[in-house]
């Protein structure tokens, strides 16, 4: 799969920019999941997937020639476009850890220990393990994984819709005006904790110019703002006047806030009441269904609404493809439900 693709595939409407990771996470139920595929380009690829299964969403990212081959072809056979995903001639660290203690609270260091207290047998593929997202990002060095120009190939420059994961810095800071120039009209972004962070203030608003929505979490902006501002609202419409159209602060349990700059319009839309057992990969799913909403609506209400209805079905399973195996109307029974809980502020 490594810079191939098939020319008489259809190309993708949607394409979602991320990583693939493997993954190893102590549930809050004390179970643990060992080395299954994982990452923001995976989950945000089946929240939009639940929406909008056909044609599949295109999938961008850089893995090494050690993530599992089968992995890729199992999710070319559960509908997802994976001709995007280059595969280096080398090996590249793709561990993800994290120990939930409780359904909000997620720890992503020290493996041995976390394993040893739920008496499970630690990985050995888990040995050496430390956790890179504690770090700042590079201004200037790019990583293994960071995405470049080359890595869209031709089919998938015909979309006009496209999501970015949380990548680093100089991800971010390049494939917007890249897609921008390529003709999308339709830009998502979830920022990197790498960056938002008070050192990245000076250069941090150029990031956003012409979005359509940056979607961080209440955590990265409450980070970013640390000790200027304490007010979500306020923060939203900040960050809408760096030239964003629509801003979405994720709050985890407490669903999402909306700021839409063209009404100037505030709303709080609250988590739909699932039945949670991994919560790995709910905002990324969110931000999936996020895109495939406003594609079919152009109303960033109901974007939020299918963000969450698609974050609500990927938390109730143990697999990133659980949710495509939801009964038939269920998204769409959620969303018509949730559509009363919202409220405008």
């Amino acid at each position: 799969m490594a810079d191939t693709y098939q020319p008489d595939k259809a190309s993708p409407r949607f394409i979602i920019a991320g990583k693939l990771m493997r993954e190893f996470v102590i549930l809050p139920s004390g179970e643990a999941r060992i080395d299954l595929p994982g990452g923001n380009l995976l989950y945000a690829s089946v929240g939009l997937a639940i929406w909008e299964p056909d044609p599949p969403p295109g999938m961008v990212a850089r893995v090494g020639e050690d993530f599992p081959q089968e992995w890729l072809l199992e999710f070319e056979r559960r509908g997802l476009d994976t001709r995007g995903v280059k595969v280096l001639p080398n090996t590249v660290d793709l561990r993800y850890f994290a120990c939930y203690s409780d359904r909000a609270t997620r720890i992503t260091e020290d493996p041995l220990s976390h394993f040893a207290r739920h008496g499970v047998t630690f990985p050995k593929i888990l040995l050496g393990y430390q956790d890179k997202n504690t770090e700042l990002d590079s201004r200037t060095r790019p990583s293994e994984t960071s995405l470049r120009q080359i890595d869209f190939i031709p089919p998938y420059l015909d979309a006009t819709a496209a999501h970015i994961c949380p990548l680093d810095y100089l991800s971010h800071s390049l494939l917007p005006a890249v897609l921008r120039q390529a003709g999308f009209s339709l830009i998502t972004l979830d920022p990197s904790p790498g960056y938002m962070n008070p050192v990245y203030r000076d250069t941090f608003p150029s990031l956003l110019t012409g979005l359509t929505a940056f979607m961080p979490s209440e955590e990265e902006v409450r980070n970013l703002y640390h000790g200027r501002v304490d007010d979500l609202w306020q923060m939203a419409e900040e960050m809408s006047s760096f030239g964003c159209e629509i801003v979405v602060i994720k709050r985890g349990e407490r669903g999402q806030i909306l700021y839409d700059r063209s009404t100037r319009s505030h709303w709080e839309v609250p988590s739909y009441p699932s039945r949670m057992v991994d919560p790995t990969g709910a905002g990324d799913a969110f931000c999936g269904g996020f895109l495939a909403g406003y594609r079919r609506t152009y109303d960033p209400l109901e974007a939020c609404l299918h963000g969450n209805i698609s974050a609500s079905l990927v938390v109730e399973g143990k697999k990133a493809f659980y949710a495509l195996d939801s009964l038939p109307g269920l998204a769409a029974a959620r969303l018509d439900s949730l559509r009363q809980s919202v409220r405008k502020v």
